[in-house]
């Protein structure tokens, strides 16, 4: 198929136990951008070579996890168009008022079979990266932390994969790049709307509505040995790297916020195309599918969700 009028992930909203502890860590550490907050008490960051206003909507609440995952959408025709299919597919659908969310559009927010909720926005303001469109540099001074680059992706688990496969493959012309399998069983799931190994991930699971990570890009793999060194000087709460996946190549290391959500900044893929056959990976083979190098499997990794 034609890539999707599904551009990109647009933003993920995230709740953290204590707004100050996590703006520190997103802001500091990660080295997101502040541009909002808004009179309900939310926090609005960027990474710093996003154009649009903010990718991260930070909430304080009981319990930490993911609100939803957003997704830009081309112009307001294929917005109404996808609405009209996701009520067809049997999704509860709601249009969000502009202004909502600070600097953003209407939204059309809808569940999913797994328990996610997703939404979709054609408007959102420019905020810019600080280069201008106009004989820019490379980069900006004066950035902190780890210099994430951009919201990348989440990886979600939920129940009923299949659905939430379908859903996105059939009404928002994702395409399925890679995809874990057991017998005839899929357990994972690797789709994307653009031409990156994925957007969205998704791990069969028991509970629904389960978030394993938010995803951050940096500049390359020396970016992410510079990462692991800042996790160790600020004392943050490591999981697992630096390594290698398998799936999708991705140069990667994760570990914690505040609150308990996992965060992984990453560097490397691969050039997606719509003609392209999916990969696929075998479960005997999971160890090296997950972590490249040492091709073990950590229970902690697969098991610990927010």
């Amino acid at each position: 198929m034609a890539l999707s009028a599904v551009l990109r992930p647009g933003h993920v909203g995230l709740r953290v136990l204590d707004l100050d502890a996590a703006l520190k860590h997103y802001r500091d550490s990660l080295g997101l951008i502040e541009t909002a907050r808004d009179a309900q008490g939310r926090i609005y960051l960027k990474g710093w070579d996003e154009l649009d206003w903010f990718s991260v909507v930070l909430r304080e609440a009981d319990a930490p996890g993911m609100d939803y995952m957003a997704f830009k959408v081309l112009n307001a025709t294929h917005l109404a168009r996808y609405e009209a299919a996701l009520k067809t597919f049997g999704c509860k659908v709601e249009r969000i008022p502009a202004g909502e969310l600070a600097h953003c559009g209407e939204r059309v927010r809808f569940d999913s079979p797994t328990g996610h909720v997703f939404e979709l926005y054609c408007e959102k303001a420019v905020y810019g990266n600080g280069m201008g469109r106009l004989n820019p540099n490379p980069w900006v001074e004066g950035l902190k932390g780890m210099q994430a680059q951009r919201f990348d992706h989440c990886l979600i688990y939920g129940d009923d994969l299949d659905g939430t496969v379908k859903l996105f493959r059939e009404v928002l012309e994702f395409d399925l790049t890679e995809r874990v399998m057991e017998g005839d069983l899929m357990v994972g799931a690797f789709l994307c709307c653009s031409n990156k190994a994925h957007d969205l991930a998704l791990i069969r699971h028991p509970e629904k509505a389960k978030l394993h990570h938010v995803s951050f890009l940096l500049g390359s793999w020396e970016e992410v040995l510079r990462a692991a060194d800042l996790i160790s000087m600020h004392d943050i709460s490591l999981d697992i790297g630096p390594t290698r996946h398998g799936i999708t190549r991705g140069r990667t290391i994760y570990f914690f916020d505040p609150s308990g959500n996992r965060n992984e900044v990453f560097s490397g893929d691969y050039t997606w195309y719509p003609d392209h056959e999916p990969i696929t990976w075998t479960t005997d083979q999971l160890g090296r599918a997950i972590f490249f190098h040492d091709r073990q499997l950590n229970e902690k990794f697969l098991s610990v969700v927010t």
